[in-house]
């Protein structure tokens, strides 16, 4: 039996990751990215150049527009200046009830295809701040999704339990490691590789960086003993 997944695939250090990771695993991958208006959203064709450096078969970009019209946030409206987080609220990069429409959309995907899993790069060890983002908020989601279509469909979050560092580490385990750093698109002003260097996410990326590099033995030991790997 093909073993199929499905990856909620942005071309970022996460979920290029993600992906790194799901290709021994999995028989069969298909990569969804989302145009939803997003302010980096050159994103978009770094996800199209990576799935097909990596050999993905089929790639999917979905139209999501409806999404931007009715979520407000500095990335989906050019004239809201991105803000560094505070650690206080809510970033203002949030957009709100996006993992949910995605990780929806890719589950309807998924049964249609006969996948087995979903796959997201979502992290609660070092999060962002985003409430859609947890461990908690993916498994009531599974479950409500599960029990609305009657298909046991997964989501997995590989790197839910990882640090930023780990999550580097991840990417040297499968020997991708100049991939992920020079070729993801994670920077909130679309800038690939290190980004500009002055957002949220090229701040907590440079941050796990530092880390991995400076620590990279004991790093790795620390993912192995999470991922079992």
């Amino acid at each position: 039996m093909t073993r199929k997944a499905v990856i909620v695939f942005s071309g970022g250090q996460d979920s290029t990751t993600c992906l790194i990771h799901a290709l021994p695993i999995y028989d069969e991958i298909h990569c969804i990215t989302f145009d939803y208006g997003q302010r980096h959203r050159a994103e978009i064709e770094v996800a199209q150049q990576l799935s097909k450096q990596l050999g993905v078969k089929v790639h999917k970009v979905l139209d999501t527009s409806l999404l931007s019209e009715l979520a407000i946030s500095s990335l989906t409206r050019d004239h809201i200046p991105i803000a560094r987080s505070t650690g206080e609220g809510v970033p203002d990069t949030f957009v709100p009830g996006r993992n949910i429409l995605f990780l929806t959309l890719a589950s309807i995907y998924a049964y249609q295809v006969g996948a087995e899993a979903v796959i997201t790069g979502v992290c609660e060890t070092e999060s962002s701040g985003y409430p859609d983002c947890g461990d908690e908020f993916v498994k009531v989601l599974n479950s409500a999704i599960q029990l609305g279509m009657d298909y046991k469909v997964r989501i997995e979050t590989p790197l839910m339990r990882l640090n930023k560092a780990e999550t580097w580490a991840l990417a040297d385990y499968h020997k991708q490691l100049d991939l992920i750093r020079y070729h993801t698109l994670t920077c909130y002003n679309g800038i690939m590789g290190s980004g500009c260097g002055g957002c949220d996410a090229c701040a907590l990326r440079a941050k796990g960086l530092s880390e991995f590099l400076e620590s990279r033995v004991k790093v790795l030991n620390s993912l192995k003993i999470k991922l079992k790997l």
